[in-house]
């Protein structure tokens, strides 16, 4: 399930970028020359990519067509995941977020397949609880 300013939005049938790297520099140092200083750098965030069958509500597209007319609306919100007796295993708090890319469905007349829709959110951190 996904929260969004405290409100749950639906469950979603994939969650991915739930990943952070820091990038590590190398510092050669003038007159040690067994090793060199290996240094955190900055830190990279991945976007949050959500994915579900589409619903008969469409509040991720009104919510990716702010940023089309250039409001940047943020949200901040939990990826939570459950066991298998329904109960909250464990949450993720994402912070400051709003969509950067919103994905329709693909049609294939010759296919039973759900129609799938995507959005992803770029944020500023999160925090595993």
């Amino acid at each position: 399930m996904v929260e969004l300013d405290g409100m749950l939005v639906a469950g979603f049938s994939e969650v991915s970028g739930l990943s952070v790297e820091t990038e590590v520099y190398e510092h050669a140092e003038g007159g040690l020359n067994q090793y060199v200083h290996r240094l955190p750098g900055r830190t990279r965030l991945t976007p949050l990519v959500l994915r579900r069958g589409m619903t008969l509500t469409n509040e991720l597209w009104s919510w990716y067509s702010q940023v089309l007319q250039g409001k940047i609306v943020r949200k901040s919100g939990s990826v939570i995941l459950y066991d298998e007796l329904e109960q909250e295993f464990r949450r993720w708090n994402f912070y400051e977020a709003y969509p950067t890319k919103w994905s329709g469905p693909d049609f294939n007349a010759s296919s039973s397949e759900v129609a799938i829709e995507s959005i992803e959110l770029t944020h500023n951190g999160f925090k595993v609880l």
